[in-house]
C-alpha cells in the first residue's frame, strides 16, 4: 500500500493485563493501511502485579516474535500512574509519542489501557496539543446512566484518573470508547477455533492465552470473552464503521464518575461495526497463517 495512504499509529497497551490486547495488537500489525510507528508498553496498576509494565513489554515482544515483526519499534511506558495532574512520568514511551507527533500528517495514538503516557507527553511538551494528534481511548463507563458492565470504576480509568483528567482537559482530539460499547465485542471459543484455530502458532497462542485467562479469573463456567480493546483498531481502519456523538469533555471524579470539565469537544463512540471488526481480524490472521512464507 502506498506510504501516503497509510495512517501513522502508535499503540499504547497494557498487553499482559488481560487477554484482549493481544488480538488488537495483532490486528493492527497485520493491517497494511496502518503504519505502526511504535508500540508502548503500559502499566496496569499493582492489583495483579508489581511489575505490570515490564510484563506488558514481555508480551509485546512475544507477539512480535510470533508475527515475525521484531523490527517494530517498542518503548517502555511509565511503570505507574501519575502522582498528580501536574507531574509527568517521563519515559521512552512518552518521548516516542512526542517525537511522532512532530511528523507529517495526523498521528493516531491508541490507548488500550490507562492514559498515563499521553498525559505525560502533554505535561512534558505542552505544544503537542496544537499538533495533529488523535487520541483513541478504550476507557470510562457509558454516559447518561448506570453501566451494568462496570458498576464500579472502569479498569483503565481506575489505573490513572489523574492522567485521564489531563488528557480530557487538554484540548486534544479524543475519541472515547466507553465500556458499554467495548464490552459488546464478544467472541466464543468455538468461533475462535473455527475461524483461526490451527492456522499458525500465532493464532493458537491467541486462543490459548484467552482460555487460560478465563480459567484463572472466572469461577463460573464460561466459553467466551469480550475483545474490548479491538474497537481502537477498527476505528483507525474504518472510522465510518462507528457512530459517534460529540460531548463536552468531562472531568473524572475519584469514584470514576463524570463531572463538568473544560467543555472542549470530544467524540464518544456509541456503536462499532462488530461484524467488520471481527471478520477483518479473523481474515488477516488466517491469511498470515496461509502465506507462502509461513508455509
Amino acid at each position: 500500500m502506498p506510504e501516503v495512504s497509510r495512517r501513522r499509529v502508535v499503540i499504547d497497551t497494557d498487553a499482559k493485563n488481560e487477554a484482549d490486547d493481544q488480538f488488537a495488537i495483532v490486528h493492527a500489525l497485520l493491517s497494511p493501511s496502518l503504519d505502526i510507528r511504535g508500540l508502548v508498553a503500559a502499566h496496569f496498576g499493582r492489583e495483579r502485579s508489581d511489575r505490570s509494565m515490564a510484563e506488558s513489554r514481555e508480551e509485546i515482544d512475544l507477539l512480535l516474535r510470533l508475527t515475525g515483526l521484531e523490527e517494530t519499534v517498542v518503548a517502555d511506558g511509565a511503570a505507574e500512574a501519575l502522582p498528580d495532574e501536574q507531574t509527568p512520568r517521563d519515559s521512552p514511551g512518552a518521548r516516542l509519542i512526542i517525537e511522532e507527533s512532530r511528523g507529517d500528517g495526523p498521528l493516531y495514538v491508541a490507548f488500550l489501557g490507562p492514559l498515563t503516557d499521553m498525559a505525560s507527553a502533554i505535561l512534558l511538551d505542552p505544544a503537542i496539543v496544537d499538533r495533529d494528534v488523535v487520541v483513541i481511548w478504550i476507557g470510562g463507563v457509558g454516559y447518561g446512566g448506570i453501566d451494568t458492565a462496570y458498576p464500579g470504576i472502569e479498569f483503565n480509568l481506575r489505573n490513572d484518573i489523574a492522567a485521564a483528567n489531563v488528557v480530557f482537559g487538554s484540548g486534544l482530539r479524543v475519541w472515547q470508547v466507553p465500556s458499554n460499547v467495548y464490552s459488546q465485542v464478544s467472541v466464543g471459543y468455538a468461533e475462535l477455533e473455527e475461524k483461526i484455530g490451527g492456522t499458525s502458532e500465532l493464532a493458537d497462542y491467541l486462543i490459548r492465552q484467552l482460555i487460560e485467562f478465563n480459567d484463572q479469573h472466572h469461577d463460573e463456567p464460561i466459553e467466551s470473552r469480550s475483545l474490548g480493546d479491538s474497537p481502537a483498531i477498527s476505528l483507525m481502519l474504518y472510522p465510518r464503521g462507528a457512530q459517534f456523538r460529540t460531548v463536552p469533555a468531562p472531568r473524572f471524579g475519584a469514584e470514576g464518575h463524570y463531572l463538568p470539565g473544560t467543555g472542549n469537544p470530544i467524540r464518544v463512540v456509541e456503536t462499532v461495526d462488530v461484524r467488520y471488526l471481527l471478520e477483518d481480524m479473523f481474515a488477516k490472521i488466517r491469511r498470515f497463517g496461509n502465506s507462502p512464507t509461513r508455509r
